[in-house]
């Protein structure tokens, strides 16, 4: 007679043993066996801070360590965390001067002669090293004035 204790309650009662070898038998009742399902936590969401039910299963699934309340707060997260350097088509940093621009809110105003018309404006290196992305190293030009500057030297303000 295989006597075993509730998971729940630690009453002792009888299990048969086909369902011992199965991996059941662990609650004495249904009353028991629902308690037993229900563990989890309420956990805030640490991108907007919403209250949501996890189960312990979905809290061992997390690599991050971070919660979400849906897939919506988590692509946030995972877009600020996996930019630059941590993304997987990184190269090495040489196109990142408009992110570096918009990210320092520059305004997109030629730096010669002040032309406001986003069709036609780029970001020129001052020190023609397009590989160091810096603020100081980097100013919105029109194309116009890029070309002489390019060719002529004309200078910068």
């Amino acid at each position: 007679m295989p006597n075993v204790n509730c998971k729940i309650c630690n009453k002792e009662f009888y299990a048969r043993p086909s369902h011992l070898k199965r991996g059941e038998g662990k609650f004495c009742s249904r009353k028991c066996q629902y308690e037993g399902q229900k563990k989890g936590v309420f956990i805030l969401c640490d991108i907007c801070g919403k209250e949501k039910w996890k189960t312990q299963k979905e809290m061992k699934q997390s690599k991050s360590g971070k919660h979400f309340c849906s897939k919506k707060c988590q692509t946030i997260w995972r877009n600020k965390y996996f930019s630059g350097e941590k993304h997987a088509n990184w190269r090495g940093g040489e196109f990142t001067y408009q992110r570096i621009m918009r990210e320092n809110k520059i305004e997109p105003i030629c730096n010669v002669c002040g032309s406001k018309d986003k069709r036609v404006l780029i970001i020129h290196h001052i020190d023609h090293n397009r590989k160091r992305n810096v603020k100081e190293n980097l100013v919105w030009l029109c194309r116009n004035c890029h070309y002489l500057v390019h060719i002529f030297g004309q200078k910068l303000k």
